[in-house]
C-alpha cells in the first residue's frame, strides 16, 4: 500500500453529510425559483431597421457565443446589433469614442469600478424601470445593487465568475479517501494530512498578485461579513481594522505552513497562474488542490488531459466565521450609454431568462438568472458553480480589488497585489502587512 493510501478515510471526511445537506436544500431552493415568476418572454418590441452597437472585452468562442444570444434579439425585434471586441484595450477605446462624441450605444463593463468611473463622468443611461423590473423578477440577490451607482441602477450583469471555488483533483482525492471540506478548519486538517502522506496540498500562483487578492477577498468575506467587506472595499475603514488582521491570521494558517503549499512560499511566488492548475491536473499531478474562479476550467480543458466534472472537480470556498454561503463574484455588465428605447429593449433582453438559457446551452458561461437550474447548463460544472451564485443571495459580493481604483488594486507590482506577494513571502508580518495596505489605499483614493 503507498504512502497516499495510508491516510486514514476517517480523518478526511470533513464536511461530507454538511455538503450533501446543503445540496439537497438547493436543489429544493433551486426547484422553488425555476418554477417562480422569472421573465423568460421574448421581446415584443418593433424595431425594425434599428441599428445597434455593443463594444465589449469578449473575443473568440466568447464573442462567437454572444452573437448567438445577440440573434434572438434581432430575430424577435427585427433590430441590427453589432458588437465588436476591444480586449484589454477596453476602457482607452471607449473614453477615445466618448472623447469624439461618438460612443457606442451599449458597453460591456468588466470592473464595477468603472462603471461608476463612467457613470461619475456623466456618460452611463440609468436603465429604464421596465428593465430594473426584468432584472428585479430574474437576477439572484444583490446583482441590482451591484450594478448600481449611488442606488442609480445602470448594470445588467449576464456573464458572471464564481470566485469563491477550490478545485481538487479527484483521482488524488479518491485515493486517499478524502472528501471536499467545509470549513476553514476541516480545509487546513485536509491538507495538513495531505502533507502528512507526501502530497502537496495546495498549488498558489503567487507570481499572480490578483490570485492573492482572490484568496484574502474569499477569507475576509467570510471572517468579516458583507457589511463590513462593502466598508473596507468603499475605504470607510481603514486597513488596519482589526477585521483586516483577522483575516491575514487566518490567512497565515495556510501560508506561513511551507509544506501545506507547492514549493513553499518562495516556489508560491515562482508560480503564475496556468502553470498553478496544470500542477494539480498535470499527468503526472504535483498537488491536489488549487484555490480560483470557475474559469479554471478552460485551463484544464486547454492545456491538461484532466475532464472537467471527472478529474477536475471543485467545492466552495471553506466557511470561515459563519458565513458559508457567501461569493465572491466578478462579471461583465451592460451599461447604457444612449437613451434610445431600442438600447433600453436590448438591455431587458439581456436581462431574461432566454437570453441566459441560450448561453449557458452553449457552454463557457455562468448566468446570476435564478431561474435557471444545473440541468440548463451544458457544462454540469458551470450548473454547480452558478447554483452557488443563485444560493449566496444577498451574501454575494463583487471582487474587492476591482471595486479599487486601479492604482491600489490592479496594478502589478504594486498596491493589492504586491503587498500580498510579500506577505505570501512573511506571512509572520501581519501589522506590516496592514499598514502598506493603508498608506497605499490613502494615496490611491487621495485621502
Amino acid at each position: 500500500m503507498s504512502a497516499r493510501t495510508t491516510l486514514h478515510h476517517s480523518r478526511l471526511l470533513g464536511g461530507h453529510r454538511l455538503l450533501s445537506g446543503a445540496a439537497a436544500a438547493l436543489c429544493l431552493t433551486l426547484a422553488a425559483t425555476a418554477c417562480g415568476d422569472g421573465d423568460s418572454a421574448a421581446s415584443g418590441a418593433d424595431l425594425d431597421g434599428q441599428s445597434l452597437e455593443i463594444v465589449g472585452p469578449w473575443a473568440g468562442d466568447e464573442q462567437k457565443a454572444f452573437e448567438e444570444v445577440l440573434a434572438l434579439f434581432e430575430e424577435q425585434t427585427g433590430a441590427t446589433v453589432s458588437y465588436s471586441g476591444a480586449g484589454d484595450d477596453l476602457q482607452t477605446v471607449l473614453q477615445t469614442r466618448i472623447q469624439g462624441g461618438d460612443e457606442p450605444d451599449v458597453a460591456l463593463i468588466p470592473q464595477a469600478g468603472l462603471i461608476e468611473h463612467f457613470a461619475d463622468e456623466g456618460v452611463l443611461v440609468p436603465l429604464s424601470d421596465e428593465v430594473v423590473e426584468t432584472l428585479d423578477q430574474n437576477m439572484a440577490g444583490a446583482w441590482a445593487d451591484i450594478g448600481s451607482v449611488d442606488e442609480t441602477p445602470y448594470g445588467v450583469y449576464l456573464k458572471v465568475a464564481n470566485k469563491s471555488l477550490v478545485w481538487y483533483n479527484d483521482e488524488l482525492f479518491a485515493e486517499t479517501g478524502a472528501v471536499p471540506p467545509e470549513t476553514w478548519e476541516e480545509f487546513v486538517e485536509l491538507s495538513e494530512n495531505l502533507a502528512d502522506v507526501g502530497i502537496s496540498p495546495l498549488s498558489v500562483a503567487g507570481a499572480d498578485g490578483w490570485v492573492l487578492t482572490d484568496w484574502f477577498e474569499n477569507v475576509y468575506l467570510q471572517t468579516a461579513g458583507p457589511e463590513m467587506y462593502d466598508q473596507l472595499a468603499a475605504h470607510e475603514i481603514p486597513w488596519t481594522d482589526p477585521s483586516v488582521e483577522v483575516a491575514l491570521e487566518t490567512l497565515a494558517e495556510v501560508w506561513a505552513e511551507e509544506q501545506l503549499m507547492l514549493g513553499g512560499g518562495s516556489g508560491s511566488l515562482q508560480t503564475d497562474f496556468p502553470t498553478s492548475v496544470v500542477n494539480v491536473y498535470s499527468d503526472d499531478p504535483d498537488a491536489a488542490m488549487v484555490v480560483g474562479a470557475d474559469f479554471i476550467g478552460g485551463v484544464v480543458t486547454a492545456s491538461t488531459n484532466a475532464a472537467v466534472g471527472e478529474t477536475a472537480r471543485v467545492f466552495p470556498f471553506p466557511s470561515t466565521g459563519g458565513e458559508g454561503d457567501a461569493v465572491v463574484v466578478a462579471g461583465d455588465a451592460a451599461v447604457a450609454m444612449s437613451d434610445r428605447e431600442a438600447t433600453m429593449e436590448l438591455l431587458r433582453f439581456l436581462a431574461t431568462d432566454e437570453a441566459a438559457l441560450e448561453w449557458a446551452a452553449i457552454g463557457g458561461f455562468v448566468s446570476p438568472n435564478k431561474n435557471l437550474t444545473a440541468d440548463d447548463y451544458a457544462d454540469p460544472v458551470l450548473g454547480q458553480v452558478a447554483e452557488q451564485i443563485v444560493l449566496a443571495g444577498d451574501s454575494v459580493r463583487f471582487d474587492l480589488s476591482d471595486l479599487q481604483p486601479a492604482a491600489f488594486g490592479a496594478t502589478v507590482g504594486d498596491g493589492m497585489w504586491q503587498t500580498l506577494q510579500d506577505f505570501l513571502s512573511d506571512p509572520s508580518d501581519v501589522e506590516g502587512t496592514m499598514e502598506r495596505l493603508e498608506a497605499e489605499a490613502t494615496r490611491a483614493y487621495g485621502n
